[in-house]
C-alpha cells in the first residue's frame, strides 16, 4: 500500500446546510475557518453547504420552482409575440406580381 496517500487532517467536522439549517457531524478533511458548538457541548469545525441531501429535490421529491430574473415571463412575452406574429400572416395573404 501507498504512504502517505490519506490526508492528515482528517478530524471531526459540522456541515450545515444554509437552506434549510439542518447540520451533521462526520469526519472530513475540507478546510474551514468557522466552528461551532454541537449537541454534544464540544466545538467543531463548520462547513456551510448550499445544499444538501436533506434539501435537494432529487432526495426529498419536493419540487422547487425558482424564477430568477423573471425568465419564465420573458419567455412568456416572446411566446405570446410569436404566436400573435403567426396569427397575423396567417390572416394576411400575400400579393402576386
Amino acid at each position: 500500500m501507498k504512504t502517505d496517500s490519506h490526508p492528515k487532517e482528517y478530524r471531526p467536522v459540522v456541515f450545515r446546510d444554509t437552506s434549510n439549517s439542518e447540520a451533521f457531524l462526520t469526519r472530513s478533511c475540507v478546510a474551514t475557518k468557522e466552528t461551532t458548538t454541537w449537541e454534544d457541548g464540544k466545538v467543531y469545525p463548520l462547513h456551510l453547504m448550499g445544499i444538501s441531501s436533506t434539501s435537494h429535490p432529487f432526495f426529498t421529491g419536493h419540487q422547487k420552482f425558482v424564477d430568477t430574473a423573471g425568465r419564465v415571463d420573458r419567455y412568456q412575452q416572446r411566446l405570446a409575440k410569436t404566436q400573435a406574429m403567426q396569427a397575423t400572416r396567417a390572416t394576411v395573404k400575400p400579393k402576386r406580381k
